[in-house]
């Protein structure tokens, strides 16, 4: 192991804490841990044995800038290396709350500044497309996984959906068309909330259900594969590739641009921030007004294209 048993047992003890208390998903966790086990094993080898508690509670800046310039070295972004350090600090800080010591040198050191890249979302006309069966008419593909996927992109449009939240859906989370206009899901750190559901998106789902040959129990999954097991998000990822050949679009147009998409053009329709904050699940209303930005920019294109003096 590269770092010491006391070491171990305390990485142990936050990522438990993560996951029961703070209620991050599997994939968060597995983030985390792998950040720490990078920054401990570069550890290791910079300290020349593995470090224990004792040995982190000694560290300097300077150590930990050497992690910073390997891992720049190896070709890591600054996005990447942010994430990492965050991870790093969050286990620092459980280990502080805990009285295992007090790891300062995290602290001391900046992180790299990371450039912010605003949303791509598609024009209104485009989105209202995407779930259009009939553009991909001409696949060598069954009907039943055209309207399937139709009918999840629909969902990322129409609801704002994450593509994991979609899937994650149950065949008794879907009302019948006419019979609800709300659903359910469940987001990031297993929080609930409700979502719209258009008419067309509920009947989108039900040709979908109806051409499906596979039985759909009320506590199975909505969404199935060719072989009839859960769907797996890359198979959305093709079926969003197919369309951007079919209509034109650039590789920025993603499954996760169609919710960018919905939280863009509520705002650009005079949708309240706070709702449409609470709409796509966030924690923080920083995190939704990136949309503010976008929507800035839209304006400002459409000024330069039209105003005479411009």
């Amino acid at each position: 192991m590269p770092y010491a048993a006391d070491v171990a047992a305390e990485v142990t003890r936050w990522l438990g804490h993560l996951g029961d208390e703070r209620r991050m998903s599997g994939k968060t966790l597995e983030a985390y841990e792998r950040d720490v086990r990078q920054f401990l094993i570069f550890m290791a080898e910079h300290l020349g044995g593995a470090p224990s508690l004792r040995n982190l509670a000694k560290l300097s800046p300077q150590d930990v800038r050497a992690f910073m310039a390997a891992r720049r070295g190896g070709g890591a972004s600054s996005r990447s290396l942010t994430r990492t350090l965050a991870g790093a600090r969050s286990f620092t800080r459980f280990l502080e709350r805990n009285g295992k010591g007090k790891v300062g040198a995290l602290a001391a050191v900046r992180a790299p500044k990371v450039p912010k890249t605003l949303p791509k979302p598609l024009t209104v006309a485009t989105a209202k497309r995407i779930a259009d069966v009939d553009l991909r008419a001409g696949e060598d593909r069954e009907p039943w996984i055209l309207a399937r996927d139709a009918a999840v992109l629909g969902l990322l449009y129409g609801s704002g959906l994450r593509i994991a939240e979609a899937l994650g859906l149950t065949r008794s989370d879907m009302p019948a068309p006419g019979r609800g206009d709300a659903i359910t899901v469940t987001g990031k750190g297993n929080k609930q909330r409700m979502v719209p559901l258009l008419p067309m998106v509920s009947q989108l789902v039900a040709d979908y259900v109806a051409l499906c040959p596979y039985n759909l129990p009320g506590d199975g999954p909505l969404f199935v594969g060719a072989k009839g097991g859960p769907l797996s998000p890359r198979i959305v990822q093709l079926a969003m590739e197919r369309l951007r050949g079919a209509l034109g679009l650039p590789d920025s147009a993603t499954p996760h641009a169609l919710r960018h998409s919905f939280a863009t053009h509520l705002l650009a329709r005079g949708g309240d921030l706070r709702a449409i904050q609470e709409l796509l699940g966030h924690a923080s209303l920083s995190t939704t007004q990136i949309y503010t930005a976008v929507d800035t920019d839209r304006l400002l294109d459409v000024y330069k294209n039209a105003h005479p003096r411009a």
